[in-house]
């Protein structure tokens, strides 16, 4: 797969809690296909070494919310489903457009679990019928997540892959997508920790602006990866 761009999202608006001190680092997007089907952007979570990601979640502190703006809509393909648990590779070969669909998961990218051995994602409290039906993905009581004992939760070059998202119409770039969510997980010393509020959206600037606002809005900053 050629990736095309590559471009960040800026953390914002982030209150930490837990046991020690967040591991996130910052959120970002990679833009991987562009086609008929419309831009295709992968969400991560950049974090520590050694750090890991148990679920996304939304509640009564910071709803969940993935959403598009300037008269965008979210493509959704009918082979597919809402979260990579549903996202079979072995059809991209016969349904090439599949691949392009819109979901969300931790660490694996598709059912299989690829790059991982397995894909061990559940979910728990989320309206998917809304965001499949061409809706904002909302969730203010619900969480996709996984086991602290899968390895599809750890980092791989310092990033967890969230979701992707393909996005239709619009201005035909990132400030076509707006979103907020909350992260628990463990860094490296195997310590819970939560962010609250991680958000993105908005024009983002140019790769030469990246390294001075990727830990824009983040309390508690931690050391940068090497």
């Amino acid at each position: 797969m050629k990736k095309l761009s590559v471009f960040a999202g800026v953390v914002g608006g982030i209150a930490l809690a837990g046991s020690a001190s967040a591991a996130l680092q910052s959120l970002s997007m990679d833009l991987v296909n562009s086609g008929s089907e419309g831009n295709s952007y992968r969400l991560y979570a950049n974090v520590d070494a050694g750090a890991r990601i148990d679920a996304v979640y939304g509640n009564a502190q910071g709803a969940l919310s993935v959403a598009t703006a300037n008269g965008a809509s979210v493509y959704h393909n009918a082979n597919g489903g809402p979260t990579s648990k549903e996202i079979n590779s072995n059809f991209f070969a016969f349904v090439p457009s599949m691949e392009w669909d819109s979901y969300v998961s931790i660490g694996a990218l598709y059912q299989d679990g690829n790059p991982f051995g397995s894909n061990n994602l559940n979910n728990i409290g989320v309206d998917w019928a809304a965001w499949e039906g061409g809706g904002d993905l909302f969730a203010d009581n619900g969480s996709w997540f996984v086991t602290p004992d899968d390895a599809q939760g750890a980092e791989q070059n310092g990033q967890v892959f969230l979701g992707q998202f393909t996005v239709q119409g619009g201005n035909g770039d990132a400030s076509d997508l707006v979103g907020q969510l909350n992260l628990q997980g463990k860094d490296a010393n195997g310590e819970t920790w939560n962010a609250i509020g991680a958000s993105w959206g908005g024009e983002v600037p140019a790769p030469g602006a990246l390294a001075l606002l990727g830990l824009a809005g983040v309390a508690g900053r931690r050391r940068r990866r090497g």
